[in-house]
């Protein structure tokens, strides 16, 4: 049930602060640990090589076990599942922390991201039940900063504590986060939960997890040549198999893992759909960026971090921009225009060679981080639009999965797209680094400008339920069209919306 009056706006105020706790515990775990990968191989006695299962083990996990947080929010409750989520990957940090084999941490992490795959999904759902739809863009707007900050804070976070601390602070650092997180979880969260529950998919579950499990591993290992060519093509073959054999399963019963049914919606389809090609080209940077201002320019991990930052830095003061932008101009123009702009400067990355200023790539990262905020928070609000309250939960699953599968895929698209300009892949040479991040730049640059091509779908008043652009609001027997340029903005009907047309 909502909450009640008395405690709404109490609610309101510190649910944006529990969700963005978790956002960024899962956030910042996906890139402090690249940085101390020569430390921990060291400490464990294994090859550097080797520690690249506990990088993958983690993103693994999250992309298998997405799909049933909705289903598990709706049977226990978000409070118990959320504060769960958080528990569990507080438990798993600690087991990290003292692990003392690469194969208790592989397995501890993996425990990390089953907490994780819950934390920021259900945490997105109790948003979205919590808020009016009129409110939604302003919330997930302050939700979104933490997930830019996480992985800009990683390099950086993890090269200062290696270099001055131990690598065990890695993931002990989660602890206090944790545990003030469940602290305000038992206090101030809200209980959502439905009182009927379908049976859980085990089949769907099966196919999906394994398949796009298998997918993330091949695109993980391809061009390490650990595996031979007949053998990552046999396993691409069985992934897309396996996700082939989920979508056949998923039309043949009612209430499936996924409910692939909700892409017939057009504001959810070109959300999830232009989001997926958007964060391939974008999803490469925090891959391609310490890679040139390290190897490339010649820059200490440290150096390369704080040039990174501005992105971060771009986010949180400029975030009340966002809700102001999308109700002036509307979530196709917006989405349209705002995609080609990421692109443009994706390819302006290209221009930056050992003579140019830093403060011009500051500037780029400024600018880099803005648009591509106002991007993400366009792309995760405009997914509810016209989702009915019913449907909420499954929508939160299939867009935080496919967010998680994007981002997994756009760091291999990024170094495979590297690896094919540089004609030694081991080579120390900056030129030959630079010339080959530079056409990496290019190439995912028009990657995501062709995510127009989707968002182009979108109608002119797509969304304005949720953004306030040109909103109609009765007035008497007349009705009268809201401007952007009116001071009061109106309340938005908490009727369930009516789905667009295919």
């Amino acid at each position: 049930m909502p909450p009640q009056d008395s405690s709404n706006d109490s609610i309101k105020r510190l649910l944006p602060w529990l969700v963005a706790i978790a956002v960024f515990m899962e956030s910042l775990d996906t890139t402090i640990l690249n940085t101390a990968v020569p430390a921990i191989a060291a400490a464990l006695q294994v090859a550097p090589l080797s520690m690249k299962a506990v990088l993958s083990s983690y993103t693994l996990s999250l992309a298998v076990f997405i799909p049933v947080s909705g289903w598990m929010a709706d049977r226990y409750g978000t409070r118990r599942v959320f504060s769960s989520a958080i528990g569990l990957f507080t438990i798993g940090s600690i087991l990290c922390g003292i692990s003392n084999s690469i194969h208790l941490l592989v397995i501890y992490r993996i425990l990390q991201g089953c907490g994780g795959a819950m934390m920021v999904p259900v945490g997105r759902l109790t948003m979205v039940r919590t808020f009016a739809k009129s409110e939604l863009i302003r919330a997930m707007s302050f939700v979104a900063v933490p997930a830019l900050i996480g992985p800009m804070l990683g390099p950086v976070a993890g090269g200062l504590i290696v270099g001055f601390l131990h690598w065990r602070m890695i993931f002990f650092i989660n602890v206090p986060i944790g545990i003030l997180g469940l602290y305000f979880i038992y206090r101030h969260l809200p209980d959502y939960r439905e009182e009927r529950i379908d049976q859980l998919d085990i089949i769907g579950l099966i196919l999906f997890g394994a398949g796009v499990a298998l997918l993330s591993y091949v695109l993980e290992v391809f061009g390490e040549h650990t595996l031979s060519g007949r053998e990552i093509l046999s396993l691409l073959g069985l992934s897309i198999v396996l996700l082939l054999g989920y979508g056949r399963h998923a039309t043949t019963i009612p209430r499936p893992l996924l409910r692939l049914g909700l892409f017939r919606i057009r504001t959810f389809r070109a959300a999830v759909t232009g989001g997926f090609i958007t964060r391939l080209g974008v999803g490469g940077m925090p891959f391609l960026l310490p890679l040139l201002y390290q190897v490339g320019l010649g820059y200490t991990p440290v150096q390369s971090g704080f040039l990174i930052m501005p992105q971060a830095l771009a986010a949180m003061s400029l975030k009340m921009t966002m809700p102001i932008v999308l109700t002036r101009f509307g979530y196709r123009r917006v989405l349209n225009y705002n995609t080609v702009i990421i692109g443009l400067i994706l390819v302006l990355f290209a221009t930056i060679g050992p003579g140019t200023p830093v403060w011009l790539i500051v500037l780029q990262a400024f600018c880099f981080g803005f648009f591509s905020s106002l991007q993400y928070t366009s792309m995760n609000t405009l997914v509810y639009a016209d989702v009915a309250e019913s449907d909420t939960s499954m929508a939160s699953t299939i867009a935080s999965t496919v967010q998680q599968m994007s981002i997994s895929f756009g760091v291999a698209s990024a170094s495979l797209v590297a690896a094919l300009f540089i004609p030694d892949r081991f080579t120390s040479d900056p030129s030959q680094m630079i010339h080959g991040v530079h056409q990496a730049f290019i190439v995912l640059g028009g990657l995501t400008v062709l995510s127009t091509i989707v968002f182009r779908e979108l109608k002119s008043n797509d969304g304005d339920n949720v953004s306030q652009h040109n909103v109609i609001v009765p007035q008497g027997p007349q009705e009268i069209a809201v401007t952007p340029a009116a001071t009061t903005l109106p309340t938005v009907s908490d009727r369930p919306p009516d789905r667009a047309s295919v």
